[in-house]
């Protein structure tokens, strides 16, 4: 039975199994589906009163958890969408995240609110503030809506959202410094979660682990599937998802049968989670997704879990998950290379294109471009570099994903970026944008970002030089990188050259400077 909005998915679990529950955090809180509907209802109703109308958005800062589930929830039944911001990224950040998509109001809890408001004043009036005093539970969403007097005896009425509208904005690196918006609507969330009932096919018997953040496009699957199949959501925060040798013991104790990360988090508890010790027998899939999975981790992680189906999905942020490839129960010792991203999903086509825009050859190396019911609207408000990332081809129009394939026997191979956006931790990185914030060091001259990739996964290095031509302090250059960047952007290395090579029209020769260092 198809739905309109994302939202409905809720409201239709809630009505067959209220008691179930929905939420169950890691310190033992729950909310049952019941109370999640009812909960999501009221903040709904307090969006509308506080001048909240379809198509606004309305931002978050908020950690991982039952209120962030609940508010995301209760944005959409508000029918505007939802824009998430990193608690753990600079709160100038978030505030340009915030400003450029006009929030109308924004759910923030009090460890965030002075250094988010401080930022968001700076450049002008503050969005509607509902402030949540904890989190956990739902508890601080309750709260943070009791505070705000009570309901009125008719609130305003709640307007249908269509498939075409937007239901979230997801926030990526730009190549001019500042990221930029991907707007996804309803229909995008839709297809992507009938395509995973379709491929997965949960039942309310499941146990899903909120293990992205919410910023990441990965978290809508474990957002949107889990509902509509009224199972069971349990969130990793933070600090447990950095701790790889307690993830098995969650896994157990929760007994998780569904768990999508990216590679790097799955390695490292392959290498020293010690899964061995736990009684893993719950799990009927892993998922991964977001950078490349090295063979050699993956096999030790195969052979942990041999009873598991396991699926490398690809998909920028753009289109969601659109091509698949299932992992076979056997990683031979002999294999290298890593895996194929597969075929295209049933949502979604896929085409490869040389230079010249036009298909080329199975077996040829081309650009991947995707078209389906799950490629974006396009960014908000930027017209001109959404025109830019589409392809128009037998009247449809294609995304062009910047990711160089070949197809073998039928699958896509990953084989690179087209241009200098990377991944790592799952998370996609424009290096343009870590010059530009880096470049706000008052004694840089010049600045150039390299990447590379080996099997620890994606590294990045800052090459600079200074006005004194005195090398920076490494204590001095790391808090100044923590201070702009989210922590998954902070570069590995800083290398402080006298002059940075350039090429015959005076730009940073890239090429030469990965030779130099």
């Amino acid at each position: 039975m198809t739905v309109d909005g994302i939202h409905e998915y809720l409201t239709r679990s809630a009505a067959r199994t209220p008691d179930a529950i929905a939420i169950d955090e890691l310190d033992g809180r729950t909310l049952t589906y019941g109370e999640l509907d009812r909960l999501t209802d009221r903040l709904a109703d307090a969006l509308r009163h506080a001048g909240v109308v379809r198509g606004d958005r309305v931002g978050f800062c908020l950690p991982k958890s039952a209120d962030a589930i609940a508010a995301i929830y209760g944005i959409l039944k508000a029918g505007a969408a939802y824009v998430p911001v990193d608690p753990s990224a600079p709160a100038s950040r978030s505030a340009i995240i915030l400003r450029d998509c006009t929030v109308r109001a924004l759910l923030v809890d009090q460890a965030h609110l002075d250094a988010l408001t401080a930022e968001l004043e700076s450049t002008g009036p503050l969005p509607e503030i509902f402030l949540l005093p904890t989190v956990g539970g739902g508890a601080g969403l309750r709260e943070a809506i009791d505070a705000r007097g009570p309901a009125p005896e008719t609130p305003p009425p709640a307007e249908r959202v269509t498939p075409e509208d937007i239901a979230y904005i997801l926030y990526t690196s730009g190549s001019t410094g500042r990221p930029k918006g991907v707007t996804l609507t309803h229909e995008n969330g839709i297809s992507f979660t009938d395509w995973c009932s379709e491929i997965f096919a949960p039942t309310g018997a499941d146990r899903f682990s909120l293990f992205p953040p919410l910023q990441f496009d990965m978290s809508t699957s474990d957002l949107f599937l889990s509902i509509k199949h009224g199972a069971r959501i349990v969130p990793i925060d933070d600090r447990t998802g950095k701790d790889p040798f307690t993830l098995g013991k969650v896994i157990e104790e929760h007994g998780l049968t569904m768990w999508f990360s990216v590679p790097s988090v799955l390695s490292l508890m392959a290498q020293h989670g010690r899964l061995e010790r736990y009684d893993l027998s719950s799990l009927r899939f892993v998922l991964f997704a977001g950078e490349v999975f090295p063979v050699t981790h993956l096999r030790r992680l195969r052979d942990l879990l041999p009873a598991v189906r396991m699926f490398n999905l690809y998909g920028p942020t753009e289109t969601n998950v659109c091509t698949f490839y299932e992992i076979p129960d056997h990683v031979p010792e002999e294999r290298t290379e890593p895996y194929p991203i597969g075929r295209a999903c049933s949502h979604a086509r896929s085409r490869v294109i040389g230079p010249d825009g036009a298909e080329v050859e199975p077996g040829a190396e081309g650009e991947l471009c995707i078209d389906g019911a799950g490629v974006m609207s396009g960014y908000w408000n930027l017209a001109e570099r959404t025109a830019e990332v589409f392809l128009e081809a037998d009247g449809q129009d294609w995304y062009r994903t910047g990711d160089v394939v070949r197809e073998e026997e039928g699958e896509l191979v990953f084989l690179g970026r087209r241009d200098r956006m990377v991944k790592r931790r799952g998370y996609r990185i424009e290096l343009g944008e870590l010059e530009a914030a880096l470049y706000r060091h008052p004694s840089f001259s010049e600045l150039a970002v390299l990447a590379a990739s080996d099997d620890a996964g994606t590294r990045i290095l800052a090459v600079y030089g200074t006005e004194n031509g005195e090398p920076i302090s490494l204590v001095e250059l790391k808090a100044f990188a923590a201070e702009a960047l989210p922590l998954y952007m902070v570069p590995d290395r800083f290398v402080h050259v006298e002059t940075l090579p350039r090429t015959s029209t005076g730009k940073t020769d890239y090429q030469r400077l990965k030779e130099l260092v």
